[in-house]
């Protein structure tokens, strides 16, 4: 029977056992260990009646039956991809067959990076890129790190993740609101994601004199020339916030002239005369009153309203008549 290298789901070698009645030709182990892909030299070597390992005599080697390694990597393949493998799916084995399998520790593989030019070393000590030969500040990874320090971190994080979890301490709520959250979801289309946004107006200013349309922050008409003024139409417009003109606009000659008070700035009621009492200060108004400038302005309650709502007030109020507790 013909040895035959290989390796099970752990990553253990596997070398098929041979019956020593019959000799074994060393020639057709180097030719199998070269055409193996998985292993660049066998692990083990063939002197005289016994299996040599490579790794010293520290290496367990054990024998086991080739069945029953089949039925545990099968067993671990329905496991891990949820396949139905039977017994008949198996090659023509022997029940007495046998494989050697070596115990070997789990290596890290360690990587070392050029400080340089950042490439990789390969076995040799002197980068491939940039010809560097290998030294200390070359970085390793994973880091080197001793057993010792590595439990002494380990029970240092543990009693600090214990000291916090028995007492935890309370924090203050520090938000103020100013922070801005932004809610997105996936385009349809595939493109950026969709933020939300608070729905805005698109507000449009006509000009009054060649009908044409304000460009977006322009206050100059594009097709005549004219400077946005007061009697430029808004679209929606809100003659209730702003009665007399849109905040930087010019005066225009169908606006009626408002003016206000020169200590206190409160407006005087339309067409007031020279005269006229402020509402605040008791100013009377002159010539010097200035016109007042287009902004918002808020609007006056209406007396009837307020009537309504001064007789639900006191309708609610507790009754007078009602006994005393």
């Amino acid at each position: 029977m013909a040895t035959a290298s290989g390796s099970d789901l752990e990553g253990r070698a596997i070398v098929a056992a041979a019956p020593l009645v019959k000799p074994i030709d060393k020639s057709v182990l180097k030719r199998e260990a070269a055409a193996s892909s998985t292993y660049s030299r066998p692990y083990l070597k063939f002197e005289g009646s016994l299996y040599v390992s490579h790794d010293g005599p520290d290496a367990k080697v054990s024998v086991i039956s080739k069945m029953q390694m089949f039925e545990e990597r099968a067993k671990k393949m329905c496991e891990k991809y949820g396949m139905i493998v039977k017994a008949s799916d198996f090659f023509d084995i022997a029940p007495d067959e046998t494989v050697l399998r070596v115990e070997k520790p789990i290596k890290m593989r360690i990587r070392r990076t050029c400080h340089k030019c950042n490439a990789t070393f390969s076995t040799k000590s002197e980068c491939a890129s940039c010809q560097h030969t290998r030294c200390d500040l070359c970085p390793r990874y994973p880091p080197k790190v001793n057993e010792a320090e590595f439990f002494a971190n380990l029970a240092e994080m543990e009693a600090v993740v214990k000291t916090n979890r028995e007492n935890s301490a309370i924090s203050a709520d520090l938000f103020w609101g100013d922070q801005k959250i932004e809610l997105t979801r996936p385009s349809k289309s595939g493109g950026q994601d969709l933020v939300h946004r608070k729905p805005r107006q698109r507000v449009r200013r006509t000009c009054h004199e060649c009908t044409g349309l304000f460009a977006s922050g322009s206050k100059k008409c594009d097709c005549c020339g004219h400077i946005r003024c007061t009697d430029c139409p808004r679209d929606p417009p809100k003659k209730d916030m702003y009665p007399f003109g849109y905040p930087g606009d010019a005066f225009g000659p169908k606006t009626d002239a408002r003016f206000e008070c020169l200590c206190c700035k409160t407006l005087y009621p339309p067409e007031a005369e020279d005269g006229t009492l402020c509402a605040s200060c008791g100013l009377e108004k002159s010539g010097e009153s200035p016109r007042a400038m287009p902004r918002k302005v808020q609007p006056v309650p209406d007396p009837d309203v307020l009537n309504k709502l001064q007789a639900k007030l006191t309708g609610l109020s507790p009754s007078s008549s009602s006994p005393s507790l």
